[in-house]
């Protein structure tokens, strides 16, 4: 059976969810955001870097 969801929560979490990553954006330094897109370069490029390990221990095997 699926749950039904609150409409008044619904309302709620689109008023200020649509707007929080904007006015986050906007709050930060360039600095700050710089840091931000760092962290998200290098997590992207650990996780390639762990499927291609695992796709050579799989190819020795």
């Amino acid at each position: 059976m699926a749950k039904k969801k609150n409409p008044n929560a619904v309302a709620l979490g689109k008023l200020g969810g649509s707007k929080g990553g904007k006015i986050r954006a906007a709050k930060l330094t360039s600095e700050e955001r710089r840091e931000i897109a760092r962290n998200a370069v290098l997590a992207r490029w650990a996780k390639a870097r762990e499927k291609a390990q695992q796709k050579d221990l799989q190819d020795k095997t």
